[in-house]
């Protein structure tokens, strides 16, 4: 399928005009034409890609190709929080599962207003609610190009991981091919060059990550995103995992009584390094430790792992190497002078595992 875009601008007949176009040899007009073949029905795909610097013609071929289809950032409810606002219809368990799967795991933010949100947080919602939503056909302009980079990257990734679960075509329009790699499309048009490419899917770009043992110093930098408000954890041994020298995950390992097994929390991962897939691998990683005897007690010991967070409880039991252990609402209580209270005033479903790697 051929697509030919052409906007008519003849060069006004005003003396600046017509100096600026003497000067620079600009003869009949100023018209902006634009010609790609796009094959889109010779093979069946679930996610492409338009991109090119702006003025490109990136929006008009959008228009072109998907008309009233081509779909800008969808309405949003002014003071409602996010997880009422998003697909209020469907089941709350979708909603979460949606908001993980995007990189948006930080529940405070949950509770906010769109409006309230950082623009990279904005992003990630506005790609849940797609993937709630479900539509035949999205078409999203200026995809990732208000954001962060390294936000783009990843949220661009977990994103994809995301839609190709399920049906449907997603087509974003952009004008930072950085993040062709990371989305992996099916297919790429490129105005600069007015080509249309097919590609092959590909693995996204690895990350490395660095682990230390800390002394708790860096636990003040990850608890605002922590899910819970909860003190230091007591004779806890702190790692900080690092992607080129930055800090992006956080847990603490402690001692059950009689040194049977640990006791793995804290578990946080920056907002904007979620979706990555790095929780995971870091948990993974230091329980595998931990269970060869890489610890201060030269022991091996086993892991214990509570969480009321939804979307890492719906991950670890995926996860042959985890085992559910529990699953039951409850608080934490505590007593002081006497008096016994809820610590922090939790009340929430707590799922347990142990890591059971032999």
């Amino acid at each position: 399928m051929k697509v030919e875009i052409h906007h008519p601008a003849p060069i006004p007949a005003t003396y600046r005009a017509a100096r600026v176009s003497s000067m620079f040899n600009v003869e009949g007009d100023a018209d902006f034409r634009l010609s790609i073949d796009a094959d889109l029905a010779a093979r069946p795909w679930q996610i492409g890609l338009i991109v090119g610097p702006s003025g490109t013609g990136k929006t008009s071929l959008a228009r072109a190709l998907f008309g009233k289809r081509f779909d800008r950032a969808p309405r949003w409810p002014r003071d409602a929080a996010l997880i009422d606002a998003i697909a209020p219809e469907a089941e709350m368990g979708q909603v979460t599962a949606a908001l993980a799967a995007v990189g948006l795991g930080t529940v405070p933010s949950w509770l906010r207003p769109f409006h309230c949100l950082s623009n990279g947080e904005q992003f990630r919602a506005g790609l849940a609610r797609l993937l709630c939503e479900r539509p035949k056909l999205a078409v999203l302009d200026e995809f990732t190009s208000t954001i962060d980079r390294r936000v783009a990257r990843i949220g661009a990734a977990a994103f994809a991981k995301g839609w190709r679960r399920g049906a449907g075509q997603f087509v974003g329009v952009t004008c930072h091919e950085d993040v062709v790699p990371w989305l992996q499309p099916d297919w790429v048009i490129d105005t600069r060059s007015a080509e249309f490419k097919w590609r092959r899917l590909r693995r996204a770009p690895s990350l490395t990550m660095d682990i230390h043992k800390t002394d708790g110093s860096y636990w003040p930098l990850f608890e605002p995103h922590h899910y819970l408000k909860l003190p230091r954890m007591v004779a806890a041994d702190y790692y900080v995992g690092f992607v080129d020298g930055q800090p992006v995950a956080h847990i603490a390992f402690s001692p059950r009584p009689g040194l049977v097994e640990a006791r793995a929390c804290r578990l946080v991962i920056m907002p904007e390094w979620q979706g990555a897939g790095l929780g995971l691998r870091f948990l993974n990683e230091l329980a595998a430790l931990w269970r060869r005897g890489v610890n201060r007690y030269d022991k091996p010991l086993p892991t214990l792992f509570h969480t009321s967070h939804p979307g890492l409880a719906a991950a670890l039991r995926n996860q042959p190497l985890w085992h559910q252990t529990s699953a039951a609402l409850g608080c934490k209580a505590t007593r002081k002078n006497g008096i016994v209270g809820k610590l922090g005033g939790h009340f929430r479903a707590v799922q347990g595992f142990r890591y059971v790697e032999e």
